[in-house]
């Protein structure tokens, strides 16, 4: 995901969900491991209303869960109190999902998922064959920094991989979709002869670095109130200028 410098800094551990004893940790691991598959084949023999009943219980989990997640943490937030917001069964849950930690993994999929698909959006609709490059190389920071960053989506992500404790975390390769889609626009543009760069993903975090994370590093340091509209928008600009005089 699209990050600014002060994500650097930030503890993510990873190695292990819930109190250090050998048994969480087992049930956990046999948690992971069996619920996707009885999820799957409780589906597979759901009449289609019962599908339909049991996709309703599966949002609601995740919506309950996602309220928790940020009001209390991953720690405090127990499976009991996700069943009872959600109004299910605790064995719901379980039968859904297995554990806590694999609940909480859904959840951050579904933010995550949610901003890919706003900035592919932009990627497609601002980065379009055939625009002028300065415009709409200007459009797309704009965009993602002014719709995708307020975004309730992209804010409930922030938060929850920002958590200080040993939670589960999205895999690299799944985080950085969004640097990958960018970069194979860049591609793209180097195809067409709009950029030069040998190394089109060089090109795209450079790009990113003197426009977007550049934005989100002033709007974090300086908040909202004290960084208006303006100052973004000309951030974006003299960015977009830096990088054509170097790739152009």
């Amino acid at each position: 995901m699209f990050r600014g410098s002060g994500d650097a800094g930030v503890d993510r551990p990873t190695t292990r969900v819930g109190p250090s004893n050998n048994y969480t940790h087992e049930c956990g691991f046999r948690g992971r491991l069996y619920a996707e598959p009885m999820s799957r084949a409780i589906a597979a023999v759901q009449t289609p209303g019962r599908r339909r009943r049991s996709e309703g219980k599966r949002a609601a989990i995740l919506e309950a869960a996602e309220a928790l997640f940020l009001a209390e943490g991953y720690e405090r937030a127990s499976v009991d109190a996700i069943a009872g917001r959600a109004q299910v069964s605790k064995r719901t849950v379980y039968d859904h999902f297995g554990d806590k930690g694999t609940v909480f993994l859904r959840v951050i999929e579904r933010a995550h998922n949610a901003v890919v698909d706003t900035v592919r959006s932009a990627i497609d609709e601002e980065l379009a064959r055939g625009r002028d490059l300065r415009e709409a190389l200007t459009a797309f920071g704009q965009r993602v920094v002014t719709q995708t960053f307020p975004s309730s989506d992209y804010v409930t992500f922030r938060r929850l991989t920002s958590q200080r404790w040993a939670i589960p975390q999205l895999a690299e390769a799944t985080r950085d979709r969004p640097e990958r889609m960018l970069e194979e626009r860049f591609a793209v543009l180097v195809a067409d002869g709009e950029i030069r760069a040998e190394d089109p993903g060089l090109a795209a975090r450079h790009f990113t670095a003197l426009t977007i994370s550049l934005a989100l590093e002033t709007l974090n340091v300086r908040g909202d109130t004290e960084a208006g509209e303006p100052e973004i928008l000309a951030i974006i600009a003299d960015g977009v200028d830096v990088f054509l005089r170097a790739y152009r």
